[in-house]
């Protein structure tokens, strides 16, 4: 049986994470109030931004962007700003 959590990012309570994905404070406060609906268009968003910037995880810096973009859209209610691309109507 999924556990359920109230979405900082939905708004609603829905199915949570199965586990912690990060470590540290940052990865509970995401597995405690963020659902796995909202974790996928996260990592969606993720993918979008790394290829679009071509950010490299290896580097600590373009971490940190992923980290700061990652916060801001899970729980600032803020888009990932991405070049080019355009939402679909």
């Amino acid at each position: 049986m999924s556990r359920t959590v109230f979405c900082s990012y939905l708004k609603k309570e829905a199915p949570g994470l199965a586990f912690q994905l990060i470590p540290g404070e940052l990865g509970k406060r995401i597995f405690d109030n963020i659902s796995q609906e909202a974790w996928t268009k996260w990592q969606h968003k993720q993918t979008m931004l790394i290829n679009e910037k071509k950010l490299n995880l290896m580097n600590l810096e373009d971490r940190k962007i992923i980290e700061e973009a990652m916060i801001g859209y899970l729980f600032e209610n803020k888009d990932v700003d991405i070049e080019g691309y355009t939402p679909e109507k």
